[in-house]
Protein backbone atom coordinates (compact mmCIF):
# COMPACT_ATOMS: atom_id res chain seq x y z
CA UNK A 1 0.00 0.00 0.00
CA UNK A 2 1.38 3.74 -1.13
CA UNK A 3 2.01 5.93 1.62
CA UNK A 4 -0.82 8.54 1.98
CA UNK A 5 -0.48 12.42 0.79
CA UNK A 6 1.02 14.48 3.37
CA UNK A 7 -2.08 15.78 5.71
CA UNK A 8 0.54 18.51 7.24
CA UNK A 9 3.64 20.12 6.20
CA UNK A 10 5.68 20.85 9.09
CA UNK A 11 6.45 24.58 8.11
CA UNK A 12 3.30 25.63 8.74
CA UNK A 13 3.83 24.81 12.52
CA UNK A 14 5.10 25.09 15.68
CA UNK A 15 5.43 21.67 18.23
CA UNK A 16 6.75 23.83 20.80
CA UNK A 17 3.60 25.82 20.64
CA UNK A 18 1.19 24.06 22.39
CA UNK A 19 -2.90 25.25 22.25
CA UNK A 20 -3.86 22.17 24.93
CA UNK A 21 -1.68 20.80 27.40
CA UNK A 22 -2.99 17.59 29.13
CA UNK A 23 -5.13 19.14 31.81
CA UNK A 24 -7.38 20.68 28.88
CA UNK A 25 -7.05 17.22 26.68
CA UNK A 26 -8.26 15.77 29.57
CA UNK A 27 -11.76 18.10 29.52
CA UNK A 28 -12.45 15.72 26.30
CA UNK A 29 -10.51 12.65 26.81
CA UNK A 30 -11.54 9.96 29.87
CA UNK A 31 -8.38 8.30 29.34
CA UNK A 32 -6.12 8.66 32.54
CA UNK A 33 -2.73 7.05 33.70
CA UNK A 34 -1.11 4.96 31.39
CA UNK A 35 -3.89 5.33 29.04
CA UNK A 36 -3.09 8.76 28.13
CA UNK A 37 -1.48 8.96 24.78
CA UNK A 38 -1.03 12.66 24.46
CA UNK A 39 1.13 15.40 25.97
CA UNK A 40 -0.23 18.18 23.89
CA UNK A 41 -1.88 19.52 20.81
CA UNK A 42 0.18 22.43 18.67
CA UNK A 43 -2.04 22.48 15.49
CA UNK A 44 -5.62 22.96 14.80
CA UNK A 45 -7.16 23.81 11.42
CA UNK A 46 -11.05 24.02 11.43
CA UNK A 47 -11.34 24.54 8.00
CA UNK A 48 -9.45 21.62 6.62
CA UNK A 49 -10.60 19.34 9.78
CA UNK A 50 -6.62 18.76 10.56
CA UNK A 51 -5.44 18.87 14.49
CA UNK A 52 -1.57 17.97 15.18
CA UNK A 53 -0.83 16.61 18.51
CA UNK A 54 1.97 14.25 20.43
CA UNK A 55 3.35 12.09 22.90
CA UNK A 56 6.50 12.23 24.19
CA UNK A 57 7.98 9.37 25.25
CA UNK A 58 9.84 8.68 28.49
CA UNK A 59 12.03 6.30 29.96
CA UNK A 60 8.75 5.09 32.65
CA UNK A 61 6.27 4.27 29.33
CA UNK A 62 4.45 1.58 30.93
CA UNK A 63 5.81 -0.61 27.82
CA UNK A 64 9.30 0.20 28.05
CA UNK A 65 9.85 -3.03 30.33
CA UNK A 66 8.11 -5.78 28.68
CA UNK A 67 8.27 -4.66 24.64
CA UNK A 68 10.99 -5.38 23.81
CA UNK A 69 13.14 -6.46 27.29
CA UNK A 70 16.26 -4.63 26.67
CA UNK A 71 15.04 -2.62 23.25
CA UNK A 72 12.11 -1.01 24.26
CA UNK A 73 10.05 0.03 21.10
CA UNK A 74 6.58 1.37 20.92
CA UNK A 75 3.71 -1.31 20.15
CA UNK A 76 2.05 -0.21 17.13
CA UNK A 77 -1.41 -1.16 19.10
CA UNK A 78 -0.51 2.12 21.38
CA UNK A 79 0.09 3.97 18.04
CA UNK A 80 -3.46 4.03 16.67
CA UNK A 81 -4.64 4.35 20.37
CA UNK A 82 -2.45 7.95 20.57
CA UNK A 83 -4.39 8.87 16.97
CA UNK A 84 -7.54 7.95 17.68
CA UNK A 85 -7.20 9.86 21.05
CA UNK A 86 -6.05 12.61 18.59
CA UNK A 87 -9.08 12.46 16.81
CA UNK A 88 -11.76 12.21 19.58
CA UNK A 89 -10.09 14.90 21.13
CA UNK A 90 -11.19 16.80 18.19
CA UNK A 91 -14.55 15.69 17.51
CA UNK A 92 -15.45 16.27 21.44
CA UNK A 93 -14.06 19.42 21.62
CA UNK A 94 -15.63 20.77 18.71
CA UNK A 95 -19.08 18.47 19.81
CA UNK A 96 -19.06 16.91 16.53
CA UNK A 97 -19.91 13.31 17.77
CA UNK A 98 -22.03 13.17 20.95
CA UNK A 99 -20.86 11.20 24.37
CA UNK A 100 -17.61 9.19 24.19
CA UNK A 101 -15.90 7.98 20.88
CA UNK A 102 -14.53 4.50 21.05
CA UNK A 103 -12.51 2.53 18.05
CA UNK A 104 -15.05 1.38 15.17
CA UNK A 105 -12.11 0.08 13.10
CA UNK A 106 -8.38 0.56 11.31
CA UNK A 107 -8.03 0.50 8.12
CA UNK A 108 -5.08 0.60 5.57
CA UNK A 109 -2.53 0.84 8.68
CA UNK A 110 1.43 0.62 8.29
CA UNK A 111 3.59 1.04 10.20
CA UNK A 112 7.21 1.96 8.89
CA UNK A 113 9.39 3.05 11.33
CA UNK A 114 10.36 2.78 14.89
CA UNK A 115 9.75 4.61 17.86
CA UNK A 116 11.64 4.51 21.35
CA UNK A 117 11.59 6.03 24.67
CA UNK A 118 13.16 9.64 24.08
CA UNK A 119 11.04 10.43 21.37
CA UNK A 120 8.50 12.96 20.28
CA UNK A 121 5.86 11.01 18.77
CA UNK A 122 3.79 13.63 16.64
CA UNK A 123 0.31 12.53 14.94
CA UNK A 124 -1.32 14.37 12.93
CA UNK A 125 -4.92 13.60 11.94
CA UNK A 126 -8.00 14.71 9.78
CA UNK A 127 -11.52 13.86 9.57
CA UNK A 128 -12.60 12.74 6.32
CA UNK A 129 -16.42 11.78 7.09
CA UNK A 130 -18.76 12.13 9.93
CA UNK A 131 -22.03 10.86 10.53
CA UNK A 132 -24.13 10.38 13.31
CA UNK A 133 -22.88 6.91 14.29
CA UNK A 134 -19.16 6.99 12.68
CA UNK A 135 -16.54 9.47 11.98
CA UNK A 136 -13.44 8.39 10.12
CA UNK A 137 -10.36 10.19 9.70
CA UNK A 138 -6.57 9.38 8.62
CA UNK A 139 -3.80 9.45 10.71
CA UNK A 140 -0.37 9.95 10.32
CA UNK A 141 2.51 9.57 12.97
CA UNK A 142 5.76 10.68 12.38
CA UNK A 143 9.25 10.82 14.90
CA UNK A 144 11.80 13.72 13.79
CA UNK A 145 9.55 13.76 10.65
CA UNK A 146 9.94 10.57 9.82
CA UNK A 147 6.57 8.41 8.62
CA UNK A 148 6.62 5.77 11.62
CA UNK A 149 2.50 4.52 11.02
CA UNK A 150 -0.33 5.84 9.11
CA UNK A 151 -3.78 5.02 8.69
CA UNK A 152 -7.14 5.27 8.67
CA UNK A 153 -9.37 4.83 11.86
CA UNK A 154 -13.44 4.96 12.41
CA UNK A 155 -14.90 5.96 15.79
CA UNK A 156 -18.13 5.40 17.24
CA UNK A 157 -20.03 6.74 20.08
CA UNK A 158 -20.30 4.57 22.94
CA UNK A 159 -22.96 4.15 25.18
CA UNK A 160 -21.47 4.79 28.31
CA UNK A 161 -24.86 4.71 30.25
CA UNK A 162 -25.46 1.16 29.24
CA UNK A 163 -21.60 0.37 30.23
CA UNK A 164 -21.77 2.09 33.33
CA UNK A 165 -25.42 0.17 34.35
CA UNK A 166 -23.36 -3.06 34.01
CA UNK A 167 -20.67 -2.34 36.54
CA UNK A 168 -23.09 -1.50 39.17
Amino acid sequence: MPKMPPIIDFSKFDPDRVIADTEEIRRYNPQRYEMEQLTAICYEDRENNVIVGYKDLGPDEFWVRGHMPGIPIMPGVIMCEAAAQLASYYCRRYQLIDGMVGFGGLENVRFRGLVRPGDRFVIAARLLKLRRSIMTCEFQCFVQQNLVCDGVLKGIPLPIEEVAGEQS
